[in-house]
């Protein structure tokens, strides 16, 4: 069931922060959605991603679309999370990793493989910040996937990262959105 370019999205229900049995006509809302299959909220490089998402989210809901992001952690560590700190996207916690094998999300086979790309960047950069690294959840081999569907669920865009870090840049995502608008 991997995501193939021109196929609709397979239908799934998930567990957002606060909502259960979520389909995914709710999370795109008729509009352009990347989903962000990342590890867990305790990782570094996710919070990097997490943070620049924040950051900058305003590309995202300029160029017309919205992002959702797919974490293997636990609601309660999620709602600790959205205490300190407002998320501008829907978060999906699928400790199980039930979506990440419904979608065919593969993992490293070991951890030399996370490392690549921007991946060594983002640990400095989440130095930089002074984020910590938090509880370890989830498959710690996990690799990132991303996937824009259009307003009709169809996949226009599909990439399985190769490493830990392999994700579209939040222009990036800006960007492949204004193109299926």
């Amino acid at each position: 069931m991997r995501f193939e370019v021109g196929k609709k999205l397979e239908s799934f229900t998930c567990n957002t922060i606060d909502r259960d049995g979520v389909k995914p006509e709710e999370l795109t809302e008729g509009q352009p959605t990347m989903f962000l299959f990342l590890r867990y909220y305790g990782c570094r490089m996710c919070q990097v991603d997490l943070h620049d998402l924040d950051e900058n989210y305003e590309a995202v809901r300029s160029a017309g679309g919205r992002v959702v992001v797919v974490l293997q952690s636990s609601r309660e560590v999620m709602k600790a999370a959205a205490k300190k700190k407002a998320f501008h996207y829907t978060i999906i916690c699928d400790p199980d990793e039930k979506l990440y094998k419904q979608f065919e999300v593969r993992a490293a086979s070991k951890n030399e493989e996370l490392i690549g790309g921007y991946a060594t960047w983002k640990i400095g950069r989440a130095v930089e910040l002074g984020l910590e690294h938090g509880a370890y959840e989830g498959n710690e081999l996990q690799l990132p996937a991303a996937v824009l569907v259009d307003r009709d669920r169809i996949v226009r865009y599909a990439h399985y990262g190769e490493n830990g870090a392999d994700i579209p840049t939040v222009d990036e995502i800006a960007q492949l959105i204004r193109q299926i608008k």
